[in-house]
C-alpha cells in the first residue's frame, strides 16, 4: 500500500513541469531530422524547423512555472507524468506530418505518430516512398524515440527529478524487468541507453555493408532496435536482400532481449545469460515456432518452394511478430491455416521483460505456467510449502497476482477492443488481428488491416480506438488504467 504522503495531493506543477522538458527533448531531436531535408526534392525543412520552434517552446512555456522544489514528485505524480507524456509526445509529433502537408489529417497524422512512439507501426500511408526523406526520418526516430522510452528522456533529466526518477523509472518497466545494475537508477538507466545505442550503431553498419543507403540504414536500425517496424518502402523488407532480411531478423531477437542480458554478455558474465530463464523460454518459442511454420511452408508447396526461401520467410516473421516488431517479407495471410494461425498466437506472446518489445511478455508466460504446476501439484499434496522460483530466487505473491491480473485485464482489453472495432465496421477476423497487433505493439494484423494491407480505410472512431488501444498495450495496461480510477484522485 502508498502511503498518504505518497499518493496526496496531486502536484500539477511537477507535472507539468516535467512534461515541458520532455517536450524540450522532443523539439530538440526533431532537428536530427534537418541534414536529410536538403536534398533537391525534399521540401519538409522548413516545416520540421518551425515544428522543432513550436514544440521547444512549448516545453518551455509548460516548464516556466514554479519553482525547482515543485518537482518533487509523488507516486501518483509519476504515474500521470508516464501516462499523460505519451499523449503530448504524440499530439506535438504530429507537426511534422501536418505542416509539412504529408499527412494533412489530424486524425490519421496523430494515428502515425502515436503509432510511432509507441512503437507499434501500425499505418495509414499508401505511398511510403513518395513521402520527403526528412518527414520519414521523423517517422522512424519517433520509433527510437518511443523504443527507449523513459529509460533515456528521463535520464536527461533525472538530476532536476532528484529521487522522484526512481518512482518514474520503476512505473516505466516491468515488475522483474530490470536487475540492479548499479547502485544508483541513473546509473543503471545510462548502461541500457548505451546498449541500446550500441545495438543501433551495430545494426547500422552491417547493413551498409549489405549496400543499403545511410537513409535507409538509419530507418530500418531505429525501426528494429525499437521494435517498431516502420520502413521506407512500400514492400517493407521484402524490397531488400536476403543478407539484409537475415540481419534485420538477428538483430530483432537482440532488440527483444533484456538489455540487462545484453549488459551482463558485454561484461562477460555469462553464466548470468546462460542461466536466465525467460531468455531460455524465449529462444526456444522462437525455435520451435521457426521449425514448424518452414515445415508448413515447405511442404504445403509441394516442396517447389526452395527450404532456404521457407526458412527465411519462416524465420522473418515468426521473429517479427514475436519481437513485436512487425516489418514483413511475406504475406502470412496466403499460408496455409496452422501457419498464419501461429503467427496470430506469436501476436500474444511478445518479448523479454525489459526489451523494446511489446506484448504479454515471455516472463509472465513463463510465470503462469509455473503457477498452474504448482496449483496442480498442491492439489496432490495440499499442505505442502511450494513457492514459485524465478530465476532462483522465490516470486512474492504480489507479482504472482499481478502476472494474473494482467492476462485478466489483456484478455479483456482484447474482447471489448474488437466488439468496439466489430461496431465500428470491420469484420471479426480484421477487428480481432488488428486490436492483438496494436494492444502488443505490433503492426500488422490480419484480414483488412493485414500484412500487405494498412490502417487507411479503418474509420474515424476506429483510428482513435486503436490509438488508445497502441497506448495501453505500451504501458502494460495497469500503468494506464490506474488514473481512471475513483481512488487515484482521492486526497
Amino acid at each position: 500500500m502508498y502511503s498518504r504522503h505518497s499518493i496526496g495531493k496531486t502536484n500539477w506543477s511537477g507535472i507539468f513541469k516535467a512534461l515541458g522538458l520532455l517536450l524540450v527533448i522532443e523539439g530538440i531531436l526533431m532537428l536530427l531530422c534537418l541534414p536529410f531535408c536538403f536534398s533537391a526534392t525534399d521540401i519538409s525543412a522548413r516545416p520540421v524547423m518551425l515544428s522543432a520552434l513550436i514544440t521547444i517552446s512549448s516545453g518551455l512555456i509548460f516548464s516556466f512555472p514554479g519553482k525547482m522544489k515543485s518537482m518533487h514528485l509523488r507516486v501518483k505524480d509519476a504515474y500521470v507524468i508516464v501516462s499523460v507524456s505519451w499523449i503530448f509526445i504524440a499530439l506535438y509529433g504530429t507537426l511534422p506530418y501536418l505542416l509539412s502537408d504529408s499527412i494533412p489529417n489530424f486524425t490519421d497524422a496523430f494515428f502515425e505518430s502515436i503509432s510511432g512512439f509507441t512503437t507499434t507501426g501500425a499505418s495509414i500511408l499508401n505511398d511510403i516512398e513518395a513521402m520527403p526523406q526528412g518527414i520519414l526520418f521523423w517517422r522512424s526516430m519517433t520509433h527510437w524515440i518511443g523504443g527507449l522510452g523513459i529509460i533515456v528522456l528521463f535520464t536527461a533529466v533525472m538530476p532536476l527529478l532528484g529521487s522522484s526518477s526512481m518512482q518514474l523509472f520503476s512505473i516505466e518497466t516491468s515488475a522483474v524487468s530490470i536487475e540492479k545494475i548499479h547502485p544508483h537508477i541513473k546509473g543503471t538507466a545510462l548502461r541500457l541507453s548505451l546498449v541500446y545505442l550500441l545495438l543501433t550503431l551495430l545494426q547500422t553498419g552491417f547493413l551498409l555493408l549489405g549496400e543499403m543507403s545511410l537513409f535507409d540504414a538509419l530507418c530500418h536500425s531505429f525501426a528494429t532496435v525499437a521494435t517498431g517496424g516502420f520502413s521506407t518502402k512500400n514492400a517493407s523488407m521484402a524490397a531488400f536482400s536476403p543478407y539484409i532480411q537475415y540481419v534485420t531478423a538477428v538483430f530483432m531477437i537482440l532488440a527483444g532481449v533484456n538489455f540487462t542480458v545484453h549488459y551482463y554478455f558485454l561484461k562477460r558474465k555469462h553464466q548470468k545469460v546462460f542461466r536466465n530463464e525467460e531468455f531460455r523460454f524465449y529462444l526456444l518459442i522462437i525455435f520451435l515456432s521457426v521449425i514448424i511454420v518452414t515445415s508448413v511452408i515447405y511442404y504445403s508447396s509441394g516442396m517447389f518452394i526452395p527450404l532456404e526461401k521457407a526458412f527465411r520467410d519462416s524465420l522473418f516473421q515468426v521473429v517479427s511478430i514475436i519481437t513485436c516488431t512487425g516489418f514483413i517479407t511475406a504475406d502470412y495471410e496466403i499460408w496455409p491455416s496452422l501457419g498464419w494461425f501461429i503467427i496470430f498466437l506469436l501476436m500474444f506472446c511478445g518479448g523479454m521483460a525489459g526489451s523494446t518489445a511489446g506484448g504479454i511478455k515471455t516472463y509472465r508466460h513463463l510465470l503462469l505456467w509455473k503457477i498452474s504446476k504448482t496449483e496442480l501439484y498442491r492439489r496432490l499434496h495440499p499442505n505442502a510449502v511450494l513457492p514459485v522460483k524465478f530465476n532462483g530466487r522465490i516470486v512474492s505473491n504480489s507479482i504472482i497476482f499481478n502476472v494474473q491480473a494482467f492476462f485478466v485485464f489483456y484478455l479483456m482489453s482484447f474482447i471489448l477492443g474488437t466488439i468496439g472495432m466489430i461496431l465500428f465496421g470491420l469484420d471479426v477476423r480484421s477487428a480481432a488481428g488488428g486490436v492483438a497487433s496494436c494492444l502488443g505493439g505490433i503492426g500488422p494484423g490480419l484480414g483488412f488491416v493485414g500484412a500487405v494491407s494498412n490502417y487507411a480505410g479503418v474509420s474515424i472512431p476506429g483510428k482513435y480506438l486503436l490509438s488508445i488501444i497502441m497506448l495501453l498495450g505500451r504501458l502494460e495496461l495497469f500503468t494506464f488504467l490506474v488514473i481512471f480510477t475513483k481512488s487515484f484522485w482521492r486526497k
